[in-house]
């Protein structure tokens, strides 16, 4: 899921957390150096998620802002695909929507890469709709697998087929592709199993084009991450999920505290254990975006920690060796 990383503009960025770091006392990490006292100079690569890539970039700034000697660069080959080069030992930190998986897991360590796995921010998927759908405002789990899985395709095409209170309207679907971290972490807590969904709905890498989709449908329905909705006023409407315990809307409060559930997520980074040992601009950048969490997390849109989720984060950082 492409989660451009212009949606923020780089400026606004550094301003918006300087300002909150500021607020807090101006307690800013002090600037990083090496051995010799001098300041840091090399590189920090950064692949994966591009749905946590604006994180990775509001940290990435502000981070050169205080160390314009290093390079810190964030690409978005998607959660599978920046496991691939994490994996293969060609960066230094991987952003990821979901958990590694097994065999991901099995890769790195076929090629010598142990890591560290850090929860950086929360997230929450979101279901969207036409601002115009006035009958959809709630849906369940089970009206989500009807339209969303695999024996949909081709028969659940109207809205009044999910459910008959619904209007005679058709229903068309919009959402994330198959190489995106949202797209597994969608199918699997709606459909049971990761990668089952319908095919005859428009995937794509690029949450712009989901938006356009269900702006101009009355009809349609469509998935992302929460940033994108609260990005999107008046464009697309988020629905409330009922998993069981009553309506639950999407939002801060409710991801953090785990009550819209199954779409809340936590957002990952792993770490090369090697690279945060043996490269000091690597630890120093990781040291500063884990320190720093709360501030970079508002500042991208995204959630910040809980204090036991930044707890975690800091001990695994001290375990590293």
């Amino acid at each position: 899921m492409t989660h451009p990383l212009s949606r923020i503009p780089k400026l606004a960025v550094v301003a918006a957390v300087a300002l909150t770091l500021v607020a807090c006392g101006g307690q800013q990490t002090p600037a990083a150096t090496d051995s010799d006292g001098s300041s840091l100079s090399g590189s920090v690569a950064i692949d994966g998620s591009s749905t946590v890539a604006p994180l990775s970039e509001a940290a990435a700034d502000l981070f050169r802002d205080k160390e314009a000697g290093v390079n810190v660069t964030v690409a978005t080959s998607g959660t599978g695909g920046g496991f691939k080069k994490f994996c293969a030992g060609e960066t230094d930190i991987s952003d990821a929507s979901r958990p590694i998986k097994d065999e991901e897991k099995a890769e790195c360590a076929k090629n010598g890469v142990e890591f560290t796995e850090i929860v950086m921010a929360n997230d929450g998927l979101s279901v969207v709709v036409n601002p115009e759908n006035d009958w959809a405002s709630c849906l369940t789990l089970a009206h989500l697998k009807t339209i969303w899985e695999p024996a949909a395709e081709g028969k659940i095409t109207n809205w009044n087929q999910v459910d008959p209170k619904f209007p005679d309207v058709p229903l068309n679907l919009f959402g994330a592709g198959t190489d995106s971290g949202t797209f597994d972490y969608f199918t699997e807590a709606i459909n049971g199993e990761e990668g089952a969904i319908r095919t005859d709905y428009s995937p794509s890498e690029d949450d712009n084009i989901t938006i356009q989709g269900v702006q101009g449908d009355k009809g349609a329905m469509g998935f992302f991450g929460l940033s994108y909705v609260e990005e999107n006023p008046g464009k697309v409407k988020a629905v409330q999920i009922d998993a069981g315990n009553g309506c639950v809307a999407p939002s801060k409060t409710t991801v953090q505290d785990g009550t819209y559930t199954p779409l809340g997520r936590p957002l990952f980074i792993y770490v090369a254990n090697k690279s945060y040992t043996d490269k000091p601009q690597v630890k120093a950048f990781v040291d500063f975006y884990v320190e720093n969490e709360t501030s970079i997390a508002e500042a991208a849109l995204f959630i910040g920690l809980t204090p036991e989720q930044k707890k975690t984060a800091e001990d695994s950082l001290a375990s590293i060796s």
